[in-house]
C-alpha cells in the first residue's frame, strides 16, 4: 500500500505534477517546490500524493487468505527488518544478520525496501511461484558477483557512480569468462536498494538518521504522538431516531480512540451494533486515516491533523478486543496490542475520562437518557428524541474538532491540539517526531480491519444471512473446488460488508488480489442496514414465520407501509383537529353559540395549551 513520509527531500505529486518537500511549516501546511517550474507552494498535506501511489491498487496479499506458513514467514522477516531499522545497523552488521539467517544481504535490502514502500507485514510474505516472473534470471554465481560488486563499490562512502559499477562488473565477468548481464539489469538492481540504506552507506549514519528516523522520545511510555492510543466503547446516553421516518429508535454505541500523549481524539465509530470486532476495527481504521473526508462530508470547518499508525493500542479485557482477526490486522500494520491487567481500571483512565466529558455535553441534547434514572425526573427521552445517527455523528465531530481539541486540558496544561503539535514539531528545545507517514487507499484499510465471512460461490451467487448477492466477477469461481479433484471440498472465499448498508458486500478476489463490490442479486430490493435487517428477522421469528429473502423484504416493505400510514394519519388528524380546519367551521359555530363566552374562552385556552408533536422545541444544538 502506497504511503507518504512528510520529511524534507521527499518527492511527491501535487496536482499530478512532481514536486519535492522543502519544509514542514505546520501540521496543516507544507512548503513544496515544483520540479518542473521551480515554483514554491504552501499546501495542506491532503493535497499531496505519494509518487508510487497507484490509484489505490494494493499489491499485498489479503491477510485473511494467507496460510499460517505465509504469515509466519512475513512475521519472521519483519522482525529482521524492524531490528535493522530500529537500531540503524550498518552494512557489515546487515551482512552478519544475512549470514546467520542463511539469506543474501541483498535479499534483506529488498525486504527493507518492500516494507518501507508498503508499510505492512503482509508485504514481506513469500509470494506464490509465477514461473520466474519478476525474479532474477542470472545464475547463482553471476547473481552473487553483481550483488557483491554493488555492495563493495556503490554502497561505499567513495560514492562511485552506477557507470563505474557496470564497468567493474563487466571487467570481472570477462576475467571469469562469464557473459556480463545487461546494463539495465544492474541499474534495476541498484534501484531496488533501500533509499535509507543507500544514504547510510554513501553519506553516513547521521545523514540517514536525520532524514528517516526523527527522535521519538522514550518508548514504551506515552512520550510522543501516537505512541500509545487507548480504545474503549460505551452506550451513549441518548435515544436517536431512524433516518427515514425519524421515529425514536435506540441508543447508539460509541467506540473512541484517544492519543494518551496529547489527549487528542484520533478516531471514533458510531453504530447500533453491540460492541464487537467490527466497531473496534472500523474505529482503528478511522484513527489511521486522515479526517479530511469526514470533515468534507459534513462541511465542518476546523483542523483535525491526526493520521498514521500508532505504536501501541491499549484495550481492556472484553471479549470483543481479543479476536484473532483484530490481532492479526493490527500486527499487519505494525501495531502492538496491550491489554490492561485485570482489576486495574485506572489503566484506562484517559479514555474513560474522555467518555465522561462527552457524556456531560450529550446530556444537553434532545433525547438524552442521562446517566441515572433519577436525573430524568419527568423528562420523556423517547418523545424528545430528534437526532439521527448521521446528525449525531456531525454534532460529535464538531464538538471534538472545535471544542474539545481547543480547550485547555488540566493534566497537560494546554489544549490537546497544542500538545499534539508540540510532539510533532518539538517544544522547549526537545526534538519532535515530525509528521507521521500517511497511508492511502482508505477503502482497503477499512476492509483490512473488518471481520469476514467465508462462503462458497454457487450458480445463483453468494448467500449471506438469507440474502443472495451476485456479480459477473463471481462467474469464474462458481462451484470451484480446493483442488482439481472432483471429490475435494468446494472452495470458500472471503466476503465483508458494511453494517450501515448491506445491499453491497465486498468480495476478495484471490487472483486479482483486491476487493470488489457485489450487489443484491435482485437489485430492485432496497438498501437496508444490518440493524433494520435484524429487527425484521426478529419480528418474523417471533411470529413463527419462515425466514428467507422474500419474507424479509416483504416484512420490511410492510413495516414501511405501516409507518407511512401512521404518518399520513397523524397529518390528517392535525388537519381535521378542532378549531383548525375550515371544513369544521359549522361545528365550531354551533359550539360557540351553545357555550357562554367565558366557557368558550376557557375552552380555547385549554386547547391552545396542547402543543402538536412537530412543534416540540428541538434542543439538539443548545449548549
Amino acid at each position: 500500500m502506497a504511503s507518504l513520509k512528510f520529511v524534507p527531500g521527499t518527492k511527491v505529486l501535487y496536482n499530478n505534477q512532481p514536486a519535492v518537500i522543502l519544509k514542514i511549516v505546520d501540521v496543516n501546511l507544507i512548503t513544496i517546490q515544483s520540479l518542473q517550474t521551480n515554483v514554491l507552494h504552501s499546501v495542506p498535506p491532503k493535497d499531496l500524493q505519494a509518487v508510487n501511489n497507484e490509484s489505490g491498487h494494493n499489491t499485498n496479499t489479503s491477510i485473511e487468505v494467507m496460510t499460517d506458513l505465509e504469515w509466519n514467514t512475513a512475521v519472521y522477516r519483519h522482525e529482521i527488518v524492524k531490528n535493522i531499522l530500529d537500531n540503524q545497523l550498518s552494512t557489515e552488521e546487515i551482512k552478519d544478520i544475512a549470514a546467520k539467517n542463511k539469506v543474501h544481504y541483498s535479499t534483506i535490502y529488498r525486504w527493507i525496501k518492500k516494507f518501507n514502500s508498503e508499510g505492512s507485514i503482509s508485504a514481506l510474505s513469500a509470494k506464490k511461484r509465477t514461473g520466474g516472473k519478476n525474479k532474477s534470471r542470472l545464475d547463482l554465481h553471476l547473481d552473487s558477483l553483481v550483488n557483491e560488486t554493488i555492495a563493495n563499490i556503490y554502497l561505499d562512502s567513495s560514492k562511485k557512480s552506477i557507470t563505474k559499477v557496470i564497468r567493474e562488473i563487466t571487467l570481472r565477468c570477462k576475467e571469469l569468462d562469464l557473459i556480463p548481464p545487461h546494463k539495465n539489469t544492474i541499474r534495476n538492481r541498484i534501484k531496488n536498494l533501500s533509499d535509507e540504506e543507500v544514504l547510510k552507506a554513501r553519506f553516513g549514519t547521521k545523514a540517514a538518521r536525520d532524514k528517516f528516523d526523527p527522535i521519538k522520545g522514550n518508548f514504551p511510555g506515552a512520550n510522543f504522538p501516537l505512541s500509545v492510543v487507548q480504545i474503549d466503547h460505551t452506550t451513549v446516553d441518548i435515544i436517536l431516531v431512524d433516518e427515514l421516518y425519524r421515529k425514536p429508535f435506540k441508543r447508539p454505541i460509541l467506540t473512541v480512540a484517544i492519543d494518551v500523549f496529547s489527549r487528542m481524539v484520533v478516531g471514533f465509530h458510531l453504530s447500533f451494533d453491540p460492541p464487537g470486532e467490527m466497531g473496534t476495527g472500523i474505529c482503528i481504521a478511522n484513527a489511521i486515516l486522515t479526517k479530511d473526508l469526514l470533515l468534507d462530508k459534513y462541511g465542518i470547518q476546523g483542523d483535525w491533523p491526526c493520521w498514521g499508525t500508532m505504536a501501541t493500542i491499549h484495550l481492556d479485557n472484553a471479549k470483543e478486543f481479543r479476536g484473532n482477526m483484530l490481532k492479526k490486522a493490527c500486527q499487519n500494520y505494525g501495531i502492538n496490542i496491550e491489554h490492561r491487567p485485570i482489576a486495574t481500571p485506572h489503566w484506562g483512565g484517559h479514555v474513560e475520562r474522555l467518555l465522561g466529558t462527552f457524556s456531560k455535553e450529550i446530556h444537553n441534547l434532545s433525547g438524552s437518557t442521562f446517566s441515572k434514572i433519577s436525573d430524568r425526573e419527568n423528562y420523556n427521552s423517547v418523545e424528545k428524541a430528534s437526532l439521527t445517527i448521521s446528525e449525531f455523528e456531525k454534532w460529535l465531530t464538531i464538538y471534538i474538532v472545535n471544542v474539545y481539541h481547543q480547550k485547555v486540558h488540566s493534566s497537560i496544561m494546554m489544549s490537546p491540539l497544542e500538545k499534539y503539535k508540540s510532539g510533532i514539531f518539538g517544544l522547549n528545545g526537545e526534538t519532535g517526531t515530525g509528521l507521521p507517514p500517511k497511508l492511502f487507499n482508505e477503502r482497503r484499510i477499512k476492509l483490512d480491519f473488518m471481520p469476514f465471512v467465508e462462503r462458497t460461490i454457487q450458480e445463483y451467487g453468494v448467500l449471506i444471512d438469507h440474502i443472495t448477492y451476485y456479480d459477473d466477477i463471481l462467474r469464474k469461481y462458481i462451484h470451484s473446488r480446493e483442488d482439481s479433484s472432483k471429490y475435494s471440498k468446494k472452495q470458500k472465499y472471503i466476503f465483508k460488508r458494511d453494517p450501515r448498508d448491506i445491499s453491497i458486500i465486498y468480495f476478495y478476489d484471490p487472483v486479482l488480489n483486491d476487493y470488489f463490490e457485489i450487489p443484491y442479486r435482485d437489485t430492485s430490493k432496497p438498501p437496508i442496514s444490518i440493524w433494520e435487517f435484524n429487527e425484521v428477522v426478529t419480528k418474523l421469528q417471533k411470529s413463527n414465520l419462515a425466514v428467507d429473502e422474500d419474507s424479509i423484504f416483504e416484512a420490511y416493505k410492510e413495516m414501511d407501509e405501516i409507518e407511512m400510514k401512521a404518518i399520513r394519519e397523524t397529518k390528517r388528524l392535525k388537519r381535521f383537529s378542532r378549531l383548525s380546519d375550515k371544513r369544521n367551521e359549522e361545528i365550531h359555530s354551533n359550539t360557540k353559540t351553545t357555550l357562554h363566552k367565558s366557557e368558550f374562552l376557557q375552552e380555547s385556552i385549554d386547547i391552545k395549551s396542547i402543543q402538536p408533536f412537530d412543534e416540540i422545541d428541538d434542543e439538539a444544538f443548545t449548549s
